[in-house]
């Protein structure tokens, strides 16, 4: 309740329309008094104050009062409208006051520039003006008497909504723009643009994408709410003012029947809804009476609430402190001033809530009967000194408080206006009073939402949010492989590539493929290729795609009747540091055929992920680790298929996905030290140990008993790089050369500079005359054994003399047939290689092959065919077979866990390699069963190389290899 004691402090200055009378005076304090009130979130009732003069005489004064009252609180920036003095258009009283609040409805007459905060907007009055002028504009003949029939009242119903139609639902003689853009709906329609965005980025689409499919969506929807003609604006439905129209109990239907709600997910009932209660309403317009002027006072009082609402989503009530004050300087019949102060009381009592309108009128002396309300029920006993005017307005307004809370009832049944505060003048406080008497103004600070979530603070999150996207943005692109403007795919990302730039390690998921990132060369660019190996017939982007049409149809038509295999290999080339994609790419067509012939022969079906560990899998820990998390949430990932090099980073590599609870089946890894130490590792390729150990039946071929013979092992330099094939081949060679009686000279490290070995040095040292070995143990790669072959042919001490090179199965993927690689004159080279083919009458894999693989349909091929000569294609192939068959025993899809034990009953004939078998396979040890082919090359006279093998076994025989069965001459 208003107290004297809390009065606002005084107005700092003067200003245009400060009160120069003593009721001014205190009628503006008591003004402040309830703005400071309802600044506080005290919500003080407001009541009608209506100020009229003791004498006749005094009408004009009290009005020009009213109008220094309305330019005052102007100046105090409150949201002020003056009613026009002149009469408004209407038949009777009634209409007239109507009219003057249709004026009201125009956001323009409320506040100047000075206003806090934007102009209010009247949704729900203007929805009861459309829908007045809609009844007008049909004429007398609407509604037509009715005929009896329901076809008759729909005719009527539909002539109602055509009209309103054509108004588009607005008043009639309204802008249809507003600010010159068409933003009338924009209120939902943005909305749908926006989450249309959000959706597009959180598929992550490009950003120009997502923009583009909200900018499109926007025109979209605008076209069709303003350019389609008679239809009603699109989203009428979801507006606040048809909200209010359907829940409001003043307009409550008579009809049950009817549906009186409107709802989000039921639009064509909220429509109907909606055109029922308008024709109700419609029907009442035309019948006439109180009923007009009580909706529009109604509507109006809803929108100021609405207005001021302080919980909105741009909490306006909290940024608009000081309640909307109505000026009527004439309340009399000819404004209809009169009837629009019993409405709004009426209508106050009714609903039982306070709205913030608080409305100052002056009303002649004469009038004053036709309000039969004073401010105190009983004449007050005579004071010793009479209070002053100022207490006096205080007292009435404590009193008319306390007695409306039992005395508010339409003015119809009462002659009681309990909302209506006279306040007779007398004549000495209309009088001028001294020169700068101060008067009241309520706190003029900005409130705190102004401040923080106002115009500029959001320009300022905007632009925070903005730049902290763009950095994010630019964060996610640096990291990951595929990434939008909000979202990146976390299961690839980038690293640091070898020769400089980047690459993309992890698994490859939605959508994403490593082929994408490929270095091609350039128009008029040429990529040195510094390895000897032929391209396949394929491309790793034509597997991959095949790949992705198989899982997309596994995924869509055999749900829960699948496994999940990850291929994890060398999906990344780097020509400019001397690596190719080949071994990646032959690897991968395994997998592939595999793939095409399993789901086409199984009920069980087999999906394959793609992970790529960079160039020569310099980064495969990373990929690890990435199917490491992708498999804890897809529990149909089984094993994976690849891992086919032996590097430094490999325990680390294995120990990952062990704890994963995943079996690695590795076609071309020949580590030795794997299986000893990793019960999940199984491989096809015989180890670099046992390799070793073949590779001296022809060592010891080549000693001759009694004779001093020099041997000596040149291997890559290791110390800069994750190789630990080259370390583990130039260890067990040595020791196969001392145990055959070899001379072991001094180990030899090359370096590479610029992709290229560096051999010119050490050719120097090892063909110096008086320790020429008769064999060299090779443990580098196939790229570089013809820089090798070029220093022994033309060094001297080496240069036309015998002698042999053995090195391991990296030279299976040389192709001699071609001239790819050469050996020098009267130098013999001796290498295993990776698998002994099985020949094509006791596998359907070439028939597969020709069937399926990308560049080799219809093609014949045999073991030695080109494309598949190195094996490697072969054992990846068979690897998956292996993972496959344990993964589905009982044709059934099997666990992670039951997938890892079965491998250990794993049979299978008639692969590509032989017999895979590891039911011998023992528990951190060696398996026998290996396939292997050692193979020599000599230099024929045509000065081609011409390769022959030696001897071989393919997978699955545990017979071991005899000297006599590996002869060399």
């Amino acid at each position: 309740m208003v107290s004297a004691d809390r009065m606002p402090p005084n107005c700092p200055g003067g200003h245009d329309g400060t009160p120069d009378t003593g009721a001014g005076v205190h009628l503006q304090n008591q003004l402040e008094v309830l703005i400071q009130d309802f600044r506080t979130s005290t919500e003080p009732p407001m009541p009608v104050f209506v100020v009229h003069a003791e004498q006749s005489e005094d009408d004009a004064a009290v009005a020009g009062l009213v109008r220094q009252l309305h330019a005052g609180q102007g100046a105090h920036r409150t949201r002020c409208a003056m009613a026009q003095d002149d009469a408004y258009e209407g038949a009777t009283e009634v209409r007239r006051a109507a009219a003057m609040v249709r004026a009201l409805s125009d956001p323009k007459k409320w506040g100047g520039p000075k206003a806090v905060y934007r102009r209010y907007a009247f949704p729900r009055l203007r929805l009861v003006h459309a829908i007045d002028d809609a009844v007008t504009a049909l004429g007398d003949t609407w509604p037509a008497p009715a005929q009896g029939s329901a076809e008759a009242g729909e005719h009527q119903r539909q002539l109602l909504l055509n009209q309103l139609a054509e108004q588009r639902w607005r008043p009639k003689n309204t802008a249809r723009w507003r600010s010159g853009l068409p933003l009338f709906d924009m209120a939902h329609i943005l909305p749908a643009s926006l989450i249309t965005v959000l959706a597009a980025l959180l598929a992550r689409s490009d950003w120009y994408v997502a923009v583009s499919a909200g900018l499109v969506f926007l025109l979209l929807l605008t076209v069709l709410n303003y350019v389609l003609p008679g239809r009603a604006p699109i989203f009428l439905w979801l507006r606040r003012e048809s909200r209010w129209f359907m829940t409001t109990t003043f307009l409550r239907a008579a009809d049950q029947d009817q549906p009186t709600e409107v709802s989000l997910l039921r639009p064509v009932r909220s429509w109907k809804a909606i055109a029922a209660r308008a024709y109700g309403v419609a029907e009442a317009l035309r019948a006439g009476g109180d009923f007009h002027l009580q909706l529009c006072v109604l509507a109006l009082r809803e929108d100021l609430r609405d207005n001021h609402r302080r919980w909105s989503w741009d909490l306006r009530g909290f940024k608009r402190p000081r309640p909307p004050v109505l000026f009527l300087p004439h309340a009399d019949d000819r404004n209809g001033g009169i009837e629009l102060i019993r409405a709004i009381s009426d209508v106050r009592s009714r609903r039982s809530e306070l709205d913030p309108l608080l409305v100052v009128a002056a009303v002649g002396a004469q009038d004053v009967p036709r309000l039969e309300r004073s401010v105190v029920l009983t004449a007050p006993v005579p004071d010793a000194v009479p209070p002053k005017f100022g207490d006096r307005l205080l007292t009435w307004y404590r009193e008319w408080a306390h007695n409306l809370r039992a005395e508010q009832s339409p003015s119809r049944e009462r002659s009681v206006l309990p909302w209506v505060m006279k306040i007779p003048l007398p004549h000495d406080q209309l009088g001028p009073v001294e020169e700068g008497r101060p008067h009241r103004r309520a706190s003029a600070r900005p409130t705190f939402a102004r401040l923080v979530w106002a115009l500029h603070t959001l320009v300022l999150v905007i632009a925070l949010l903005t730049a902290g996207t763009v950095m994010r943005a630019d964060a996610l692109n640096d990291r990951y492989c595929s990434a939008s403007l909000l979202t990146a795919n976390r299961d690839t990302r980038w690293e640091e590539a070898p020769g400089g730039g980047t690459e993309c390690i992890g698994i490859a998921t939605d959508g994403v493929r490593f082929s994408d990132w490929l270095r091609t060369p350039g128009p008029g660019e040429e990529v040195e290729t510094l390895t000897a190996d032929d391209d396949p017939p394929w491309t790793v982007a034509d597997l991959e795609d095949g790949i992705a049409r198989r899982n997309e149809d596994v995924l869509a038509h055999h749900a829960g009747k699948y496994v999940t295999v990850v291929y994890a290999g060398p999906l990344s080339a780097d020509p400019a540091a001397g690596s190719s994609l080949v071994k990646g790419a032959e690897e991968l067509a395994g997998v592939y055929l595999a793939q095409a012939v399993i789901n086409e022969d199984s009920s069980v079906k087999l999906r394959v992920l793609l992970a790529n560990g960079g160039v020569d899998l310099g980064h495969q820990e990373e990929m690890a680790e990435a199917i490491a998390a992708y498999a804890a949430h897809d529990p149909t990932v089984v094993g994976v298929v690849g891992t086919g090099r032996d590097l430094k980073s490999s325990r680390a590599t294995t120990r990952t996905l062990m704890e994963a609870g995943l079996p690695v089946v590795s076609g071309t890894n020949s580590a030795t030290y794997l299986p000893r130490e990793f019960a999940n590792w199984f491989s096809l390729a015989a180890t670099d140990e046992w390799q070793t150990r073949q590779l001296g039946l022809i060592a010891a071929q080549l000693r001759t008993p009694g004779r001093r013979q020099y041997a000596l092992v040149l291997a890559r330099d290791t110390a800069r790089t994750d190789d630990l094939y080259t370390d583990e081949q130039a260890r067990y060679g040595q020791g196969m050369l001392r145990r055959q009686g070899f001379t072991p000279l001094e180990q030899r490290r090359y370096t590479l500079s610029g992709g290229k070995p560096e051999l010119r040095s050490h050719a120097q040292e090892i063909c110096r005359v008086g320790e020429v070995p008769s064999v060299i143990y090779f443990a580098g790669r196939v790229e570089d054994i013809d820089p090798l072959m070029t220093q022994l042919g033309t060094q001297p001490g080496c240069a036309g003399k015998p002698l042999a090179v053995l090195t391991g199965d990296d030279l299976s993927k040389a192709d001699f047939t071609d001239g790819g690689q050469s050996v020098a004159p009267e130098v013999t080279l001796y290498h295993a290689a990776l698998a002994e083919l099985t020949a094509a009458d006791r596998t359907s894999f070439y028939l597969d092959a020709a069937k399926h693989l990308p560049g080799l349909r219809g093609d014949r091929l045999r073991p030695d065919s080109p494309a598949l000569a190195s094996g490697q294609t072969a054992l990846s192939h068979d690897a998956t077979h292996a993972l496959f068959w344990a993964a589905t025993r009982d044709d059934r899809p099997q666990s992670r866990a039951s997938t890892w034990v079965n491998l250990r009953n794993v049979k299978i004939e008639g692969m590509a390699t032989g017999t895979i078998d590891f039911t011998r396979a023992p528990l951190y040890g060696d398996r026998t069963g290996h396939s292997i082919v050692l193979k020599e090359v000599r230099r024929t006279g045509d000065g081609t190389s011409e390769p022959r093998v030696v001897c071989s076994r393919t997978a699955g025989n545990t017979e071991p290899l005899t000297r006599k069965e590996c002869p060399i001459r």
